[in-house]
């Protein structure tokens, strides 16, 4: 038997908690129309989609804090928003 169109989306939303590295999480939010036009613009200008657009620029901003932060110490614990046990 055939699936509806809805029971295919909930199948395929569900497929996606585990894809890839460690899963993949809904991002649903409004921004200016400014920030979605560049959004366009840049991943046009790179050959990728907006969602790969959006991926590396989070990434890049986020890696360089991330390189500077040892594991278990406060600083750390503060940026990921883990609770530190003394």
């Amino acid at each position: 038997m055939t699936n509806t169109s809805a029971q295919r989306q909930a199948q395929y939303r569900a497929r996606r908690v585990s894809a890839g590295e460690n899963g993949e999480m809904r991002i649903n939010a409004w921004v200016a129309s400014g920030t979605v036009l560049a959004l366009r613009r840049l991943a046009r200008r790179y050959g990728v989609t907006q969602r790969e657009m959006l991926e590396r620029l989070i990434e890049g901003a986020d890696d360089p804090i991330v390189s500077t932060l040892e594991p278990g110490t406060p600083a750390w614990a503060e940026y990921f928003g883990a609770t530190v046990t003394a």
